[in-house]
């Protein structure tokens, strides 16, 4: 059995979109998607915060290797918004960033939807 989702998905289109959730999820704080997704993209927006936390050049170039690079200004906002905005207010929690509110079934597969936020978003 794996440990983790596959989502239908071969490795590399599953890299991609949670480089994208995660991206996202940085960007607006919020992001709606499946309860599979959302609970594969936690562990990882939470690493990343981790390590936004450290702020050292290589945690830095560590996060900047995971985001996406669609395009400069948004892999750019989204690397700054982590280690300037997101690791000082995390800075003194020691975990548990994130929270899945539940929204319902999707109206056209009746697949589970939630929200996936940072606690204490803005």
């Amino acid at each position: 059995m794996a440990a983790y989702r596959k989502l239908n998905r071969d490795s590399s289109s599953r890299k991609a979109l949670y480089r994208d959730l995660v991206t996202d999820l940085f960007l607006y704080e919020r992001i709606q998607t499946t309860e599979t997704k959302a609970k594969e993209v936690r562990g990882i927006a939470e690493r990343l915060i981790t390590l936004a936390k450290r702020g050292d050049l290589h945690a830095r170039r560590q996060a900047a290797a995971f985001v996406r690079r669609e395009s400069i200004t948004e892999d750019q906002d989204a690397i700054q918004k982590l280690f300037s905005d997101l690791a000082t207010r995390y800075s003194e929690r020691p975990g548990g960033y994130t929270r899945i509110l539940k929204l319902g079934p999707r109206r056209g597969d009746s697949a589970p939807m939630v929200y996936l936020e940072l606690v204490d978003r803005a």
